[in-house]
């Protein structure tokens, strides 16, 4: 399906920067090593290297808090987190693209009379994953519960599932929220199996994990939490895909 880019979304770490952007891009390869030899036909012949992947993004340029693209991006300029872009919305099981990310490089400032600009990039420090969103941004969590359940697949011997977790905002007295990705063989959970679990999270940021690599035969998946405290209120977005 063709669509127009109008709700492309980028959550980088703790801070959603959609409402600062106005263009992204990703971009995944692979590196060429030459294998060329006398079976070669005379044609040059290669063979996959090592895989990076980058996402940039630019947009209008803010500043105050750690929402801000100002505070978030410099803040963990150098500094590695999860990474996702989804090029369409980011409602639960839209397409997202997941990687862990270094904050690579953040300019801003422009010509007088510009809308004020920012540019910056994140290059990958794991692989780049195509997976689905799990929890949308929008949605408030007071309470201890669970996510909707996304069919994303079995994941294979020497597969792994990746999961990110971006804490956007905080409120409340102690709060605390420990969100954990989990896996069934069925639709309603009756038997869910945690496969990863996030560290406890009382502030905005974001954390990346991956299972050890062996097979999973499960092939339904959802976030669930757990918070605690006294009226707390948390917006997350949480992202997974199987590579």
């Amino acid at each position: 399906m063709k669509f127009t880019l109008l709700n492309a979304r980028l959550f980088a770490v703790g801070a959603d920067l959609t409402g600062s952007s106005n263009k992204i891009e990703l971009t995944g390869e692979m590196e060429d090593k030459e294998t060329t030899n006398y079976y070669s036909n005379g044609w040059k012949e290669v063979i996959a290297g090592l895989g990076s992947a980058e996402a940039t993004a630019e947009g209008q340029w803010e500043a105050a808090d750690s929402s801000k693209v100002d505070d978030a991006m410099w803040s963990r300029l150098g500094g590695v987190g999860p990474w996702t872009v989804c090029p369409n919305g980011a409602a639960v099981g839209d397409l997202a693209w997941v990687t862990q990310c270094m904050t690579a490089s953040y300019a801003l400032g422009g010509s007088i009379g510009d809308v004020a600009p920012w540019t910056g990039k994140g290059v990958s420090s794991w692989p780049l994953v195509r997976g689905q969103m799990a929890h949308p941004a929008g949605t408030a969590r007071t309470s201890t519960g669970t996510g909707t359940a996304v069919q994303l697949g079995a994941v294979p011997a020497g597969k792994r599932l990746y999961g990110a977790l971006h804490v956007l905002s905080v409120a409340g007295t102690t709060p605390s929220i420990t969100a954990r990705i989990e896996s069934d063989n069925a639709v309603g959970f009756p038997s869910p199996t945690t496969q990863l679990t996030f560290a406890a999270a009382n502030a905005a940021g974001g954390e990346a994990l991956r299972t050890a690599g062996g097979a999973i035969t499960d092939d339904w998946w959802r976030v669930a939490w757990t918070i605690s405290g006294t009226t707390p209120s948390f917006m997350f977005a949480t992202s997974f895909g199987i590579r």
